[in-house]
């Protein structure tokens, strides 16, 4: 059989992603901090896409002044009507008439520099030990080993290397290293650089006098009964009273087990809503967040250079279609995002009227699919909405994924949402008695009898998302 190549026309049917459908995808499930960060970055990438500046209002625009001998013929003459213009801002007029001096009135400069742009950086856990080491005039040898000890601390304070590694990296004695260490663990804050729990509570309880033998030897060699509040075992370990072991609990607890939190160099993270849902006269009204958004259009220098036939080469005028285009398709997405996000927003408030009206409580149970089918689109584009979007409403802020929950069945009646019954968890754990808490099994009960059908499983699951302790974790004394 001989080996030869032939020319073969083939036809097939298969889908393929259009420039334009990829970009309305990947704009559709940005927050809106990252969709503000890309058309931050069209606008500096593609000259034909530009920002509409706010249009100057004919009140702030400056008169023309013409001479009698400039004035055209074909102008007819002006009068003028003393007429008050019903936009007067009578509150400003009379304050600054009545005001003792001279008042001047500004609007906000969107080009001023921000407030927090002068606030000093937050001092790290590593500087603050740096600053105190060399306040001790270490020797060389000394600053090389406290410089190993700063770097290898977690962001709990907490040494997690053994000290021989950062003996033989710094080709010293052993010796030298704890000695440089202990010097390390009186500095602030107290329990820093400490290799365990058992020493960090040590030397803060011998910083404050309140070192003794019994609190020594619970911290050394009963932990793990103290961490389960088996005090009972304790007791009969030591052969000691409760109420003693209960007294060195409480002075336990006023210790700090994470020396390096207040250093900890998370910044928080603020929810900008990119809804808005006000009630207004029994009713809702659904309002998307435009504020801080450019309002884009394309550059008509452009685009009346290629309609007019400008004489450019071949190259320019391909290149300028090709931003032209990507222009356009950018703003009809954009506008595409804003409308989708609208129409789901009017969905959920339809499905959910409840919850925005009583609160958490009536929270139903609802699935991407349900909206999906109520506004005719697909549940892969429900779930890119509601990714990373947040909404105001009248009970707080929430994430849109937040109003889609799995349900829980009632002994009598509909389900109920499973978000609602971890709100009920958390109100029963919220006024139990510390005393004798409330076991996941007879929370389980406690909810039966509320008529909700749930298992002591899946209380534990839902106590656990709450990042609530167990029941035996939880007694006071």
């Amino acid at each position: 059989m001989a080996i030869e190549l032939r020319q073969q026309l083939k036809l097939t049917q298969q889908l393929i992603m259009t420039p334009q459908l990829q970009m309305a995808i990947k704009l559709l499930q940005l927050s809106r901090l990252e969709l503000m960060d890309k058309i931050s970055q069209e606008l500096e990438e593609n000259p034909a896409l530009e920002e509409v500046q706010e249009a100057i209002s004919k009140e702030q625009q400056p008169e023309k002044t013409e001479t009698a001998n400039e004035q055209p013929a074909s102008e007819k003459e002006i009068t003028i009507e003393e007429k008050i213009p019903d936009e007067v801002d009578w509150s400003n007029y009379l304050d600054e008439y009545n005001s003792p001096g001279r008042v001047n009135f500004e609007s906000e400069n969107r080009d001023s520099p921000r407030f927090d742009a002068f606030i000093s950086k937050k001092e790290s856990l590593s500087d603050h030990l740096l600053w105190q080491f060399l306040m001790i005039f270490p020797s060389s040898e000394d600053e090389e080993i406290g410089s190993q000890i700063i770097g290898n601390l977690n962001r709990d304070g907490y040494l997690d290397v053994p000290l021989e590694d950062i003996a033989e990296n710094c080709e010293c004695e052993l010796e030298r290293v704890e000695d440089v260490l202990a010097a390390m663990q009186t500095f602030d804050p107290v329990g820093v650089c400490s290799r365990d729990l058992g020493e960090c509570l040590l030397i803060q309880a011998r910083h404050l006098g309140l070192e003794n033998d019994l609190l020594t030897e619970i911290v050394t060699n009963h932990l793990n009964h103290l961490e389960n509040k088996n005090y009972k075992a304790i007791c009969k370990a030591l052969k000691v009273r409760f109420d003693d072991v209960v007294a060195v609990v409480n002075v336990i607890k006023g210790l700090e087990p994470r020396p390096g939190r207040k250093f900890s160099e998370e910044e928080p993270q603020y929810i900008t809503p990119d809804i808005y849902v006000y009630k207004s006269e029994g009713d809702f009204i659904i309002v998307l967040n435009d504020d801080g958004m450019p309002k884009l259009r394309v550059n008509p220098f452009y685009k009346q250079a290629i309609s007019k036939g400008e004489t450019v080469s071949d190259t320019t005028k391909e290149y300028l279609q090709d931003k032209l285009r990507s222009a356009a398709w950018l703003i009809r997405s954009i506008h595409q995002r804003q409308k989708t996000i609208y129409k789901v927003m009017e969905s959920i408030l339809k499905f959910q009227g409840d919850f925005f009206k009583h609160g958490i409580t009536h929270l139903k149970p609802m699935v991407l699919r349900d909206v999906a089918e109520d506004i005719d689109m697909h549940e892969s584009t429900i779930s890119r909405v509601t990714t990373n979007k947040y909404a105001y409403t009248p009970q707080g802020i929430f994430e849109l994924k937040y109003f889609f929950n799995s349900s829980i069945k009632r002994v009598h009646g509909d389900a109920i949402a499973s978000a609602s019954v971890q709100d009920k968890i958390k109100k029963l754990i919220e006024h139990e008695d510390q005393r004798k808490p409330h076991s996941d099994s007879k929370m389980a009960e406690m909810l039966k009898k509320e008529n909700i059908n749930i298992a002591r499983r899946t209380v534990a699951k839902y106590r656990e998302m709450l990042g609530v302790l167990s029941s035996n974790k939880r007694k006071q004394l």
